[in-house]
Formats: C-alpha cells, structure tokens, sequence
C-alpha cells in the first residue's frame, strides 16, 4: 500500500515554471517600438507644459511691473487671470500624467497578451500546473529539481516571431 500511495504521490506531482516576466517582455522587438512611441508622445507633452509655464513667467513678469500702476480693478482682473492660468497648468499636468499612463497600458496590452500565450503555450507543452513571474524577487528560492526555468525558452520564442 505505500508503494502504491509513492507511486501515485510521484505522478500527481506538480511541475512548475518560472521567469522574469519584465525580461520576457522586454525582450519582444515590438517593446522598443512602444517604448519609442511613449517617449514621443511624453516629449509632445512636456513641451506643451514647457510652453504653458513660459506663458505664465511671462504674464506674471508684466503683472510685476505693472502692479504698481494698476488701477485696482485691473490689478483684481489681471491676479484672477494668473490664477485661473494656474490651476489650468496644474490641471493640464495631472490630465497628462493621467492620459501618458493610459496610452502606455493601451499600447502594452498586445505585448502583454502575446507574452501570456507565448507562456501559456510552453507550460502547456511541459505539462506544467503553473508558472511563477520572479519579478521583485518574488520567490527568494526555487529548486530547480521541482520546476524549470523558462527565461531562455520563452524570449527565445518570443525574438524569433
């Protein structure tokens, strides 16, 4: 009976995998061309931010000089003017962080989802029940006995599509 309960222990074991996922990733030729594309579009952005606090420097600059021989009605008008521009500054740096991530996720997603099949694909051929990403140094230790490392397999696979 316990050869039997060995035996049956041995087969049932669970094969896993592992990898850095952010090497996989990396890795694939299409995540240079997101990568070039999301630092285009944050240089577009910051040069619109670059050109926006220029606008203000520039508008405080003669709000100084002038505040002195203002009627107080326009040196009001010209303080509320500043203001606005700058909450609408601020404001267009928080939408612009905001819309940079967005682009990024939107533009990865395809790299991702191919990773995720590429991965899929091979623990599959291995008959492996999971695989574990050791990013962040997630797993401080696996043996290697118990599971294979996948890192080679998978960029191999990934640079030859």
């Amino acid at each position: 009976m316990c050869v039997f309960l060995g035996a049956f222990a041995q087969e049932n074991t669970l094969r896993f995998g592992w990898l850095s996922y952010e090497a996989a990733l990396t890795s694939m030729p299409q995540y240079a061309v997101v990568k070039k594309q999301m630092e285009d579009l944050r240089a577009q952005y910051q040069a619109e931010t670059k050109r926006a606090e220029d606008e203000f420097n520039r508008k405080y600059e003669e709000f100084l000089e002038g505040q002195r021989d203002f009627p107080k009605t326009i040196l009001q008008k010209r303080q509320t003017e500043l203001q606005e521009l700058m909450e609408k500054n601020i404001a267009f740096k928080e939408e612009s962080l905001q819309q940079l991530a967005k682009a990024e996720a939107e533009a990865m997603e395809p790299l991702k989802n191919r990773l995720n099949e590429v991965i899929a694909e091979i623990a599959s051929r291995h008959q492996l029940a999971l695989v574990i990403n050791t990013d962040a140094n997630a797993c401080p230790f696996i043996d290697p006995a118990m599971g294979m490392n996948l890192d080679e397999l998978v960029i191999s696979r990934l640079k030859h599509e």
